[in-house]
């Protein structure tokens, strides 16, 4: 279980998360939504050390918000970063490896990330930087994956996809939503696909929780008001 309570958020004396709480249990998908500068990297940071951050997140017994980042990523979290971040100078395969030097056991090997993404597989020898966007961005969720996360996270998945591309890259985590007991945050620039994809929705507006809930059954018009800051009135 993935237990935030108050986690705020800094860089500098900037502030960028206000008190922001949050639960969820195993297998379950959070779609992170918001504008641009709400504060969706932020908290994926926070989580997972990467900015300086106040309040408990707690991962089962762990306590993340004691651990450094490093420590954070052995206890189980993984990022996929937006923009992918990968050696491109490197092969598929040597990327998808990267994510094993903090191996924690389990079931995700290069077998099993190329069975999820086969085109990895076919292209396990090309350098990464050859690749297509949608491919990078497997590239790049695999790599999180070869660390076997309990929690796995996931900044702008289809960011810069054609939305073909971007369908594809849906189905896959859908296929891993429903195989597994990973729990998922994951930002998403289409609230429809977004929403589709989640079991909790959260949408941030300038740092803070604007409306949170399941997505089964969610208001869509309530999400565009909270989404940019409308009166709901």
């Amino acid at each position: 279980m993935l237990e935030i309570r108050g986690l705020d958020a800094f860089y500098g004396d900037f502030q960028a998360l206000f008190g922001v709480d949050l639960s969820l249990q195993p297998g379950q998908t959070l779609a992170l939504i918001g504008a641009n500068g709400a504060g969706k990297s932020s908290f994926l940071h926070a989580i997972c050390g990467m900015t300086q951050a106040r309040g408990s997140v707690r991962l089962g017994d762990t306590d993340l918000a004691a651990l450094p980042a490093v420590g954070r990523a052995a206890a189980g979290v993984a990022l996929s970063p937006e923009g992918r971040r990968m050696f491109l100078s490197l092969s598929v395969r040597e990327n998808l490896l990267m994510g094993a030097n903090v191996r924690r056991r389990g079931p995700w090997t290069l077998d099993r990330v190329t069975g999820l993404f086969p085109i990895l597989g076919e292209f396990a020898d090309r350098p990464a930087g050859l690749l297509s966007g949608g491919q990078q961005q497997m590239v790049a969720i695999g790599r999180a994956l070869m660390a076997n996360p309990a929690l796995l996270l996931l900044d702008e998945v289809s960011l810069g996809l054609a939305p073909v591309v971007a369908q594809e890259v849906h189905a896959a985590l859908a296929m891993l939503r429903d195989q597994s007991e990973m729990i998922t945050i994951m930002v998403e620039q289409d609230v429809n696909r977004a929403i589709a994809a989640g079991d909790r929705f959260l949408c941030l507006l300038e740092g803070r929780a604007a409306l949170t809930g399941p997505c089964a059954g969610a208001d869509l018009d309530a999400i565009g008001r909270a989404y940019f800051g409308e009166d709901d009135t």
